[in-house]
């Protein structure tokens, strides 16, 4: 399975799909000439592991240094970064693993391979379904922040974010490890397949009820100084923007990976679909995208970090 490289068996699905009712067409191994298949080079899938590492180690090395970081919305920052984190290496280490065996250069018995194999495969897995969760946790918590700002800091502690964590790693470890173990069952690919359409509904009603609550603030403000349209107008406009970016990067990166799921659900031996599954290398590539992504966003906006990082960096520990 490693020895496939990036196309190794991710989720226990990527390099095969489950067996159904033969199909009149193209086998499974044949592609249409219409069929376009991006070629992801093995040397970029690793330089995009390494940026990735590279960001959210220090990420997490800005947060854990500066006390004043040590707040719920940076905790939860921090889950997401030691997730995308471990999304990276894990990917990495398959991959590397996957060209030494290749080259020669590694040699190991078959049945050690095989168990590396599932090893990363419950890491990735579960690294992604913390990812996931973490983005959610991290929405949840700034709409708290937002529509019960007086209570927030009762409603939002320390302890409840900590656990809140430890519920995420706990459910990601054992989402993970059920997911490797039954894969084939279709039941088990909608479950992923729903937890992803769920978590981008949730996403998108609480981003836009901030963003309404934002324009609401603005017009009143408007109207106590008389100027009704040009500041809820920018503010609007530049608001719809950030929000579109954001859901629209993160339906970007992890939306065709979890196609590629359904679809082996709807039509496993359909020539198109067959199409799509051929794009798995490509599907990797943008969820690493998205770990790149996630620290842009979330953790280097903030000039608190950014004043850290920059102590980190010059390595005044």
């Amino acid at each position: 399975m490693l020895a496939q490289g990036a196309q190794r068996r991710l989720l226990g699905i990527l390099n095969s799909t489950p067996p159904a009712t033969p199909h009149p067409g193209p086998a499974p191994n044949q592609t249409d000439p219409w069929c376009l298949e991006v070629s992801v080079p093995d040397g970029l899938f690793l330089s995009l592991g390494l940026v990735s590492l590279v960001e959210n180690v220090l990420v997490v090395a800005a947060i854990a240094k500066n006390r004043n970081l040590h707040s719920p919305m940076y905790f939860f920052i921090c889950c997401l970064a030691v997730s995308d984190l471990l999304v990276s290496v894990s990917n990495v280490l398959g991959t590397a693993v996957a060209l030494l065996l290749e080259a020669g250069a590694l040699a190991a018995q078959a049945s050690a391979v095989q168990q590396l194999d599932d090893v990363l495969d419950v890491l990735i897995c579960g690294s992604m379904v913390s990812s996931l969760c973490s983005l959610a946790a991290i929405a949840v918590d700034r709409y708290l922040s937002i529509f019960y700002a007086l209570r927030y800091h009762s409603i939002v502690t320390l302890p409840r974010v900590w656990r809140a964590i430890a519920g995420i790693w706990v459910a990601s470890v054992a989402s993970s490890t059920l997911f490797i173990a039954y894969y084939a069952h279709t039941a088990v690919l909608l479950c992923l397949v729903s937890f992803f359409a769920a978590l981008l509904a949730l996403m998108a009603v609480l981003y836009a009820r901030m963003l309404a609550q934002a324009c609401q603030h603005t017009r009143g403000i408007a109207r106590l100084h008389k100027r009704q349209r040009p500041a809820p107008q920018g503010l609007g406009l530049k608001g719809a923007a950030t929000l579109t970016i954001l859901l629209g990067i993160f339906f970007l990166c992890w939306g065709p990976f979890f196609l590629h799921l359904l679809l082996i659900v709807l039509c496993p031996q359909h020539p198109a679909c067959h199409c799509v599954f051929r794009n798995v290398p490509l599907f990797l590539a943008l969820v690493i995208c998205n770990t790149i992504v996630d620290p842009l966003i979330y953790a280097f906006r903030s000039p608190e970090l950014r004043k850290t990082l920059q102590e980190v960096l010059q390595c005044s520990w």
